[in-house]
C-alpha cells in the first residue's frame, strides 16, 4: 500500500485534471472516452497502479483486456517499466480469446470432457473454404474470394447473426453465404475443430448455461478494464457484460470516433448504449490531444462532428498552431504517384503516406522500386493480385498469348461479349483440341452458331491478335471497352478501381508479356519484403497506422468512390448505408489525427471529394485572404480554410518564407494576361503550351534567393525542369483559382 499523496507525487505529476479523474474512478461502471493522442494507455496503466497501491485491490482480482496479443504484451511491459516487478506477474493482461480459452478449459474440467481442438492454421482454413466455395460458386474462387468469405463468416459469428440475417448479407455480397457458412461449420464439428470465433461463442454459451462457472469468474475478476473498447465485437461485449456481473466494476476505454473495424464486426454501439446497459454508469472524457498541432486538431474535430452516431464531445489542442493543412492541387490520381516519389527522394523528417486500401499505393511502390528509392511498408496485403477483376484481365492477356488454352477460354468468354452459350463454348473447346487449332478459330467449324455470334468470335480473335502488338496500356483499354469487360463490371456491380491500378502499373511496360511479369514480380517482392527500418518514408493503410503517429502525413486518393468508397447523403439511404458511411468518415478522421506536425491532402480537380468539402466550415471549397479568426470552429477553435503549399515538402531546397513569392524584374505582370504579379508557389498549378497542365513540385534558388529553375510534374505524369522567368516569357502561365475550380466541375 501507498498513501495517495506519495502515489500522486511519484506517478501522476505529468497527468492533467481529466486524466487524474479517470485514474481515481475505480468502482462501478465507467466509460472513458479518449480522443486521439489523449494518453489513454498511460492513464489505464497508471490507474492499475492506483488500484493496487492506493485502493488495496488484489492483482489477481483485476483483468485487463486488450484487442491484440501485441497490445497485451506492450501494456504489461509499460506497467512493469513504471511500477516494477512487485505486481507485474500477478496481473492478468489478456485478449478476449485468451480469457475464453480459460473459460472453456475450466468448463471441460467441470464436466470431464475435452474441448474441441482450436484450429489456428489459417492455411488449413482457407484450403477447406476453397473446397466449399468450389461447390457453391459458379466460377472457381480466387484467393481474394476465399479471404472475403472468411471475413464474412467471422462477421456473422461475432455479430451473432441469425440464418435470415446471414442469407440477407449473402444477397448483398452476391454469394450463397448461408450455404457456405453452414458447410464451414459442419466441417469444423465433424473434425472436432473450433476456430477463434467459435471459441468466443462456446465460452459465451458455457458462461450463460453454467451458473457455477459464471460465479467463479465473476468472483475472480472483480475489476475488469477494457482497452480499445470501440474495436470489440458484439459477442465480446456480451461476454464482458457477463463477467462483470452485479458488482459492475467495469472500466471501458475507447472512442467511437475511432471505430474502424466494422468489417471485423467491431460494435461501437456498445459505447453509445453504455449508460443504458449499465445503470448508474459514469462517463468521463479525456479531450486533450497531445499529438497534433492545433490546426490539425481543429479541422479533424470539425470534420468528425458530421457523424451522428457518436457522443457529443470535442477534441481540444494542447500544441500551438504551427503549419497549415496543406492541400496539394493535382489534376488526377495518377499525378499523386510522381509527386510522392519526389517526396520520398527529398523528405527529411519521418513521413507517412496513408491510404484506405492497399492497392492505392501499388503504383507508387512500382515507381519507388524502379528507381531504388528506400521506403518502409506496413502489413502488405496481396488481395489485389488475386482479385476477380485482376485475374480476369490477366487471363484475357494470357489467352492472347496462348489462344489454344481451353481452360482460360472457359473462364473469360462470357465476360467479353461473345454471346456464346455455355454448351457452345464447350463445343469450341472440343473442336480446338481435336483439330489443334486456336479456340476462337474453332467457331468456323462449330454447329449452331448464328451470324452475330460468329462475328463476335472473329472480332474477339482479331482483338487478341492486336494485343500482341500493342503496349499494355492500350491493351487494357481494348479489354475494358471494345471487348466489353467494363460493361461486364458495371452489369455485375463490380468495382472498376482495380482496372485503374492496372493501368497505372502498365505505363512503363512495352508488351503484355512484360506487364504480366511485372505483376508477378511486384506480388513476389511484396510477399517477401522485409521492413526497411532505416527508412523514415513509410507507406501504410490507415487501419495499420491505428495508434501510431508521424511527423508528416500525406493522405492519398481522397476522392469519392475511393475514399470514401461510397458517398451517402440521400435521405432515402438505409440505416446500414448511413452507418457504413460514418465508418468511412471515422477512418478519414483516424488518418488525419496520425499527423503530429504537418498534414498534406491531395486535392484532385478531376475528382469530387465529399471529405475535403466537409473539412471546411464554409461552403466555398477555396477561400482566399481569409484570416484565421474569421472562421468559427466549435469550442473556440479556428483555422484558415486553405492555403497553398509553400514549400514544406522540399524543405532542403527552400529559401526563407519571405522569398517564396517572387516577381521577375523583367516582367511587370503575369504573361498569361491576368495583370497580377507572378508568384511561384510549390504546389501551384501551371499550364505550358506543349505539355498542358501540371503542378510546381520543386525549385532551386540563386544565392540571392531569386528562383533559378523549377520543376513541374504534368498531369500526364511527365516531369520537366524549366528556367525562371524564361518559361513564363515563352508562354507558361499560372492557373487561376477560378480555372482550378472549373477543372473540378468539368
Amino acid at each position: 500500500m501507498m498513501d495517495r499523496d506519495s502515489f500522486f507525487q511519484k506517478y501522476t505529476g505529468h497527468l492533467n485534471e481529466k486524466q487524474l479523474a479517470a485514474v481515481q474512478t475505480v468502482n462501478g461502471p465507467v466509460l472513458l472516452l479518449a480522443v486521439p493522442g489523449s494518453g489513454k494507455t498511460t492513464v489505464l496503466v497508471t490507474r492499475l497502479g492506483y488500484m493496487l497501491y492506493c485502493e488495496g485491490i488484489r492483482p489477481e482480482n483485476i483483468l485487463t483486456l486488450t484487442y491484440t496479443v501485441a497490445a497485451t504484451n506492450d501494456m504489461a511491459r509499460r506497467f512493469r517499466e513504471i511500477f516494477g516487478e512487485e505486481y507485474s506477474n500477478a496481473l492478468e493482461f489478456r485478449t478476449i480469446n485468451g480469457i475464453c480459452a480459460r473459460v472453456i478449459a475450466r468448463y471441460g474440467q467441470m464436466i470431464g470432457k475435452s474441448a474441441f481442438e482450436l484450429l489456428t492454421d489459417e492455411k488449413v482454413i482457407l484450403r477447406m473454404l476453397t473446397e466449399i466455395l468450389v461447390q457453391n460458386l459458379s466460377e472457381y474462387p480466387t484467393e481474394s474470394d476465399v479471404k472475403n468469405a472468411r471475413t464474412l463468416i467471422t462477421y456473422c459469428k461475432n455479430m451473432l447473426l441469425s440464418e435470415e440475417e446471414i442469407r440477407e448479407l449473402g444477397k448483398e455480397e452476391g454469394i450463397p453465404l448461408w450455404e457456405i457458412y453452414s458447410a464451414y461449420n459442419r466441417y469444423l464439428k465433424q473434425n472436432s475443430f473450433m476456430d477463434y470465433d467459435d471459441q468466443m461463442i462456446y465460452a459465451y454459451r458455457m458462461l450463460k448455461g453454467s451458473p457455477e462457472l459464471l460465479k467463479f469468474y465473476q468472483g475472480k475478476y472483480r475489476y475488469i478494464c477494457v482497452d480499445e473498447a470501440q474495436d470489440t465485437s458484439k459477442i465480446q461485449h456480451i461476454i464482458i457484460g457477463l463477467l462483470t456481473g452485479e458488482q459492475g466494476n467495469l472500466f471501458m476505454v475507447g472512442d467511437e470516433d475511432q471505430s474502424i473495424y466494422g468489417f471485423r464486426a467491431a460494435y461501437p454501439e456498445a459505447l453509445l448504449n453504455f449508460t443504458k446497459e449499465h445503470p448508474g454508469a459514469k462517463e468521463l472524457v479525456m479531450d486533450q490531444n497531445y499529438r497534433s498541432n492545433a490546426r490539425i486538431v481543429a479541422v479533424a474535430d470539425h470534420f468528425i462532428q458530421h457523424n451522428k452516431l457518436r457522443h457529443r464531445k470535442h477534441m481540444v489542442p494542447t500544441k500551438a498552431e504551427e503549419e497549415e493543412i496543406h492541400y496539394i492541387s493535382l489534376k488526377n490520381r495518377s499525378a499523386q504517384y510522381t509527386y510522392l516519389r519526389k517526396v520520398a527522394q527529398n523528405h527529411e523528417v519521418e513521413t507517412a503516406v496513408l491510404y484506405r486500401d492497399n492497392e492505392s499505393v501499388l503504383p507508387l511502390i512500382d515507381q519507388l522500386e524502379r528507381q531504388q528509392i528506400p521506403y518502409r511498408i506496413k502489413s502488405t496485403d496481396m488481395a489485389f493480385f488475386t482479385h476477380r477483376v485482376v485475374t480476369d484481365v490477366t487471363n484475357i492477356m494470357r489467352f492472347a498469348l496462348n489462344p489454344y488454352d481451353t481452360e482460360l477460354f472457359l473462364r473469360i468468354y462470357f465476360k467479353c461479349q461473345t454471346y456464346l452459350k455455355k454448351n457452345q463454348a464447350q463445343q469450341l473447346c472440343r473442336i480446338s483440341e481435336e483439330r489443334h487449332i486456336p479456340v476462337l478459330e474453332a467457331a468456323e467449324y462449330a454447329e449452331g452458331l448464328n451470324g452475330m455470334v460468329l462475328g463476335k468470335c472473329r472480332a474477339f480473335a482479331t482483338h487478341l491478335r492486336n494485343m500482341l502488338k500493342e503496349a499494355p496500356s492500350r491493351v487494357l483499354f481494348r479489354i475494358e471497352t471494345p471487348l466489353g469487360y467494363g460493361e461486364y463490371l458495371e452489369r455485375n456491380n463490380m468495382d472498376d478501381n482495380k482496372l485503374f491500378i492496372l493501368k497505372m502499373l502498365s505505363y512503363e511496360e512495352v508488351s503484355i508479356g512484360s506487364f504480366l511479369g511485372r505483376l508477378e514480380y511486384l506480388q513476389s517482392m511484396l510477399r517477401e519484403k522485409h521492413p526497411d527500418y532505416d527508412s523514415n518514408f513509410i507507406l501504410s493503410t490507415i487501419h495499420s497506422s491505428k495508434g501510431l503517429e508521424y511527423e508528416e502525413v500525406y493522405l492519398m486518393d481522397v476522392c469519392d468512390g475511393v475514399f470514401p468508397d461510397k458517398v451517402v447523403y440521400s435521405k432515402k439511404a438505409t440505416p446500414q448505408e448511413k452507418k457504413e458511411f460514418e465508418e468511412e468518415r471515422r477512418l478519414f478522421y483516424v488518418g488525419m489525427t496520425r499527423a503530429k506536425s504537418v498534414l498534406h491532402i491531395f486535392r484532385l480537380s478531376e475528382e469530387t471529394s465529399s471529405f475535403i468539402r466537409e473539412m471546411t466550415p464554409v461552403k466555398a471549397e477555396r477561400v482566399e485572404g481569409v484570416k484565421p479568426d474569421s472562421l468559427k470552429f466549435p469550442d473556440r477553435m479556428k483555422l484558415q480554410n486553405e492555403k497553398r503549399v509553400e514549400g514544406k515538402t522540399f524543405a532542403a531546397l527552400q529559401p526563407d518564407q519571405g522569398k517564396m513569392k517572387l516577381k521577375p524584374k523583367s516582367l511587370e505582370t503575369d504573361p498569361g494576361g491576368h495583370g497580377t504579379e507572378i508568384q511561384l508557389v510549390i504546389g501551384e498549378r501551371v499550364e505550358q503550351m506543349k505539355y498542358g497542365m501540371g503542378v510546381i513540385s520543386d525549385a532551386v534558388y540563386h544565392a540571392d534567393g531569386i528562383t533559378g529553375k523549377f520543376t513541374v510534374i504534368f498531369d500526364s505524369g511527365l516531369e520537366k525542369n524549366f528556367l525562371y522567368p524564361v518559361a513564363f516569357q515563352m508562354g507558361m502561365r499560372i492557373v487561376t483559382e477560378e480555372e482550378t475550380g472549373k477543372e473540378g466541375q468539368a
